[in-house]
């Protein structure tokens, strides 16, 4: 059965909730999480298209998913248009569109020229979504970053759209800018204003607040989240903080797919960082073992661990 697309869901709900591209963290049974709790679209972690396309032991780790896991849009870090469409061509089957990872600002991935690096190189970003484009019938989508000179995002933008671009993901700060300074919403508005397609929003989005906020001043057709759906998986629900029921099904499915450890015990230390003191969090962060995990939960907080069996 062919995977709905974003430009599927947009034009059936209007506005749509997206789960963002987080590294290590958006494994799928954490996207099968959010998908209950009124996300409408999810992505995989960004991954190397290189290392993707030459080896199956990485294919097998980087990215799995199933028949509930949809839509889902692959997110690959590419530095030309060969190595992402020989990515792209072995996913393609089982996911719903291609992302173009532009905007991941890390020392290590502008070394390699992937990432935030893109953002000064439209041409080569333009040669790979054309090459994906002409290989493959399915959504090809980017995801960048503003510059400091507006007039840069949108020759860019125009670059993108006119290979045939998808959507595009607008994360509101330069590459330069730590997470802690705010987005910006009048550079965001300005290229939804400017583009063809639909522009999805990102950038400091940690309540329906935040959601609200920024579709009144940017009229965007969707609002995608990384660090606010980590700390509460349910906050496109409304919720305010992580409701326990989602904490116990995250653990439910969690053991059921397998999660390693470490995945394991950060989503649950985000999870839950509003609800501990800080003695609870100094317990919570030197527990070892998924065991140890389990009996705290079940001993300090009333998980009734038959029921995960």
């Amino acid at each position: 059965m062919q995977k709905r697309t974003i430009l599927d869901i947009i034009e059936e709900k209007g506005k749509i909730n997206v789960c963002a591209p987080m590294v290590r963290y958006s494994k799928l049974p954490f996207r099968e999480l959010v998908r209950q709790y009124n996300c409408d679209v999810v992505y995989t972690p960004m991954i190397l298209a290189d290392v993707f396309k030459s080896s199956e032991f990485a294919r097998e780790t980087d990215f799995s998913t199933n028949e509930r896991d949809d839509p889902v849009v692959i997110q690959f870090a590419a530095s030309n248009g060969k190595d992402l469409a020989d990515a792209a061509e072995l996913a393609s089957p089982y996911v719903s569109g291609i992302d173009i990872n532009c905007g991941c600002p890390q020392k290590w991935a502008i070394h390699e020229k992937i990432g935030a690096h893109l953002m000064s190189q439209p041409e080569t970003v333009r040669d790979m979504i054309r090459t994906v484009k002409g290989r493959l019938n399915i959504p090809c989508s980017i995801k960048i970053r503003v510059h400091p000179d507006l007039k840069e995002t949108y020759e860019f933008v125009k670059r993108a759209e006119s290979v045939g671009v998808e959507y595009i993901t607008v994360h509101g700060r330069t590459k330069t800018q730590k997470n802690t300074e705010p987005a910006n919403l009048d550079a965001i508005r300005f290229v939804k204003e400017s583009a063809s397609v639909p522009i999805i929003a990102n950038g400091g989005v940690f309540s329906m607040a935040d959601v609200e906020e920024i579709y009144s001043k940017t009229n965007v057709d969707g609002v995608m989240s990384a660090r606010g759906l980590l700390r509460n998986p349910a906050l496109f629900a409304g919720y305010e903080n992580t409701p326990w029921e989602c904490i116990e099904s995250y653990v439910h499915m969690a053991l059921g797919y397998g999660t390693n450890h470490f995945i394991f015990h950060h989503h649950l230390m985000y999870m839950m960082e509003d609800i501990m003191s800080n003695s609870e969090r100094k317990t919570f962060n030197i527990l070892s073992s998924i065991p140890a995990i389990l009996d705290h939960l079940e001993s300090d907080w009333g998980l009734d661990v038959s029921r995960l069996a």
